[in-house]
């Protein structure tokens, strides 16, 4: 177990309760298959206000048209480079654990947030697994579009986000030890 990531899950745990594994997100700068658009889309939407700024400023416009451009300038900025610092950060901060009683996720950049799963209830469970060992495990329904905008790095939608562990080795392993905890549970009730 990741000795970082039990120090920061230590102290949601209650007396009776038993870590079983913990761990994190994958660190550093990570593409996603929902790049494969935003990228390009990025890097239109950036330029065209680019544009529009540079051409405001150069042909004299009136101070209304210079100001207008801004919040697109902006916005060009963090869905070009932006959203992955912001994604990165949130990655960094964010601990997975199982229990011997629940499925945890904390996780916040500016203020700390617990995600409590109880690991007896949790009925649908996937795990999504590549060839390299990665993969996530996701707990709940998971919708259409979910995987475009999940991990996108867009502000405010981490609370529209299916909770989830996104893992960088050993997803099938950790998959595995949640469904032994999830039947040694069962029994046990």
């Amino acid at each position: 177990m990741d000795e970082s990531a039990e120090e920061k899950i230590r102290p949601e745990l209650t007396r009776s309760e038993k870590l079983v594994w913990c761990g994190q997100p994958p660190q550093g700068f990570m593409l996603r298959a929902a790049d494969a658009l935003l990228i390009p889309f990025s890097i239109l939407w950036g330029g065209f206000a680019v544009f529009w700024e540079v051409t405001a400023i150069a042909m004299g416009a009136p101070v209304f048209f210079v100001l207008w451009g801004i919040p697109f300038v902006l916005m060009g900025l963090y869905i070009t480079v932006g959203r992955f610092w912001a994604d990165a950060r949130r990655r960094a901060s964010t601990v997975y654990a199982v229990t011997s009683e629940r499925v945890l996720i904390v996780s916040g950049v500016w203020t700390r947030s617990v995600k409590s799963l109880d690991i007896a209830s949790l009925t649908d469970m996937a795990l999504t697994e590549r060839r390299d060992g990665a993969g996530t495990i996701t707990f709940g329904s998971v919708p259409y579009f979910y995987g475009w905008y999940a991990a996108s790095g867009w502000p405010g939608l981490a609370a529209q986000q299916v909770p989830s562990f996104d893992l960088a080795d050993g997803a099938r392993q950790v998959y595995e030890q949640i469904r032994a905890v999830q039947k040694a549970s069962r029994q046990h009730a």
